[in-house]
């Protein structure tokens, strides 16, 4: 996917394309993650759909829930999926920095090796 450190830097719109697809695959990853929480909390914690969406939007990023869970399978689910989230978040970013981390890390290789024939 990305270039070899013995290829030239891409030029900018290969870059941004990059960024682009990172950012639509974190998106999608966020999206069937933000479905397994809906589901979750709605089936087991007989909470409504909108509140669903809520405590789990809440959750995934970091916030926190704001229903309170009764049952004891939906607690059980609230936790793993509170993990699970913590998880997801620190990939996200990950995926979504991976292109402008390569870019940079090739662009210090680049002018070191330059630097190195240039002696």
């Amino acid at each position: 996917m990305y270039e070899k450190k013995t290829d030239q830097l891409a030029p900018p719109a290969v870059f941004y394309k990059r960024m682009l697809y990172s950012m639509l695959f974190a998106f999608s990853v966020l999206a069937v993650c933000l479905a397994i929480g809906i589901l979750g909390y709605h089936y087991t914690a007989n909470i409504a759909w909108i509140d669903s969406l809520h405590n789990a939007s809440m959750i995934l990023s970091g916030m926190g829930p704001v229903v309170t869970i009764d049952t004891t399978i939906g607690k059980v689910f609230s936790s793993f999926y509170a993990l699970f989230s913590g998880v997801i978040f620190i990939t996200n970013i990950g995926i979504v920095l991976a292109p402008a981390a390569h870019r940079l890390f090739h662009r210090l290789h680049l002018e070191d090796d330059s630097l190195t024939s240039s002696s």
